[in-house]
């Protein structure tokens, strides 16, 4: 399809059935010589990447590398300062994210494009051809959520889904859109590991069929075993290409970020006293699409994680807005913070008493996007302000100042709008921003999500310090590993109910795929030690 946006005069080739191309045939994409300057950073620096049709091509970087602005320019969100780029063999110039679709470009971004208030189908429609009734995409929609394990229910309006599910509604939307090239920035964030590998089934038969795909992961044995080729950026740069199938995770992330990650200090725990109890916390849910809390009880005491694993949509956003104080509805003694009830304490007051709390949701509500680093800071850290009112603007600036070198956040210093940064560089701020606070107890929602390989053992490692010192955590993840590194006990949530919880070193796999589907009646100290590595291979291939 010819794009009226494009210098291209001849169609759009169709797609090559092969997973790589014959002798001859064009590249699917080519970027040559391109650069993007922002006012405080080099995004990207004469770049060049060449992608065949039919190959899972990844491109790995730190956060901050340039990974991003890259896709943003291919997919005609950004327009580069210089260089080429070549479709299908031909020069174009895209000029919009419409301009990219009309080629054949599809991306999911890491940062969710959906409009709170209308339907997942809705959304969806939105990015398709409208010549298709909404009844219709509604049951496209179905078919290809069955087929790949994606579920999504098509009338749910966007804000009462949870992050994961948000996930799918942007892959299913563009999967449905037949693309030539399909861009995935961090697909597989906060997905199961049973969706992750049907996701991956689904790659591999798109591959087949001469679809490329531009695949933004740092989760290097996802790139290890999916992709057939690797470009590797550092500091807005290609640094190198390599076949990552060839490649261990050790030289990967040598490649990326110049080491191997620092080795996680965990130690055995030593526990004290209960920071929160939580009992008989039962919710109604608030609207028809929201998970009724049903009779949670658990502890979490000083000097110790305690992680929180479930399928998304299972409760975990109800139970951290009751947590956090979002959601006050709870009895106060439901809820309580050393022995003091709070469950109807508003978010201010139980910072005040200690908890602090990090949100999944990184712009909107962990951080103001047009605000600057500094000024998000008062979010959630108010000794700046005099009791007249006035900020102090100078500890603000030191306090930004201090997080950002604390949890080397690559940003353009203090003043930078919190939109400007890489979701994982802005993870690493919201994320030190609150350990930095010295909280009492910490709950945190996926504390990795999206950052590379170096940023996660560094914001793993200043949990574990935390912890160490005696703060109390309650970690909520869809990350299966992260939980098992980290953790020193487990609880499972499903169906708005929680489990009773378990040590690290006593679970199994068996254990916790029955107790992900809400059954744990068998006692939990009978089953054998499972190291994390093993039980995570094991999640993989097992039944949610």
């Amino acid at each position: 399809m010819n794009d009226p946006n494009a210098s291209v005069s001849a169609s759009t080739p169709a797609s090559t059935p092969a997973s790589t191309p014959a002798s001859g045939a064009p590249l699917r994409l080519q970027l040559t010589g391109i650069t993007k300057q922002y006012p405080a950073v080099r995004a990207n620096d004469g770049v060049a990447l060449r992608v065949k049709p039919g190959e899972i091509h990844a491109v790995l970087g730190e956060n901050g590398a340039g990974k991003s602005t890259m896709m943003k320019m291919i997919y005609g969100a950004v327009q580069p300062d210089a260089g080429e780029i070549r479709w299908n063999g031909a020069p174009v110039h895209i000029a919009s994210p419409a301009a990219a679709r009309k080629l054949g470009i599809s991306m999911v971004y890491q940062h969710f494009s959906l409009f709170d208030t209308l339907t997942a189908a809705e959304n969806v429609w939105l990015g398709l051809d409208k010549s298709l009734a909404l009844p219709e995409v509604s049951r496209r929609i179905g078919e290809v959520a069955h087929t790949y394990g994606l579920d999504v229910d098509p009338v749910r309006p966007v804000h009462t889904l949870s992050v994961g599910e948000r996930q799918r509604v942007e892959i299913i939307r563009a999967l449905l859109t037949d693309p030539q090239l399909l861009i995935l920035d961090e697909p597989t964030s906060v997905l199961t590991p049973q969706a992750v590998d049907k996701l991956f089934v689904t790659l591999r038969q798109l591959s087949a069929k001469g679809t490329s795909i531009l695949y933004i992961s740092h989760k290097l044995d996802e790139i290890r075993s999916l992709c057939h080729h690797c470009t590797v950026l550092r500091g807005g740069k290609v640094t190198g290409e390599v076949d990552p199938t060839k490649e261990s995770n050790a030289s990967l992330s040598r490649l990326m970020i110049g080491a191997e990650p620092p080795e996680l200090r965990h130690q055995a725990s030593k526990a004290a006293g209960v920071v929160l109890g939580v009992k008989g916390l039962s919710l109604a849910k608030q609207d028809q699409f929201g998970v009724e809390l049903k009779d949670i009880a658990f502890e979490v005491r000083a000097g110790e994680i305690v992680g929180v694993a479930g399928v998304s949509g299972n409760g975990q956003q109800e139970l951290l807005a009751a947590l956090s104080g979002e959601d006050r509805r709870a009895a106060p003694a439901s809820i309580t913070l050393f022995g003091k009830p709070i469950g109807n304490h508003s978010p201010r007051h139980r910072r005040k008493e200690g908890l602090h709390f990090v949100p999944e949701e990184r712009l909107g509500r962990g951080a103001v996007p047009v605000m600057t680093l500094a000024s998000n800071t008062l979010l959630t850290r108010t000794a700046a302000v005099g009791r007249s009112g006035w900020v102090r603007m100078g500890e603000v600036t030191a306090l930004a100042e201090k997080i950002i070198a604390r949890f080397n956040v690559k940003a353009g210093g203090p003043g930078a709008a919190a939109k400007s940064l890489s979701g994982g560089n802005l993870q690493k701020f919201i994320v030190g921003r609150e350990i930095d606070a010295d909280p009492k107890l910490l709950v945190v929602a996926q504390p990795t999500w999206g950052v590379d390989v170096g940023a996660a053992a560094l914001i793993r490692n200043e949990l574990l310090a935390l912890r160490d010192a005696g703060c109390a955590l309650l970690v909520v993840s869809e990350e299966l590993d992260e939980l098992f590194e980290i953790s020193d006990r487990l609880v499972v949530i499903a169906q708005g109910r929680v489990s009773p919880s378990i040590a690290v070193g006593d679970a199994t796999i068996e254990l916790v795929g029955e107790w992900m589907s809400g059954l744990w009646s068998k006692p939990a100290a009978a089953a054998p030690a499972a190291t994390p590595a093993v039980m995570h291979e094991e999640m993989r291939h097992a039944q949610a």
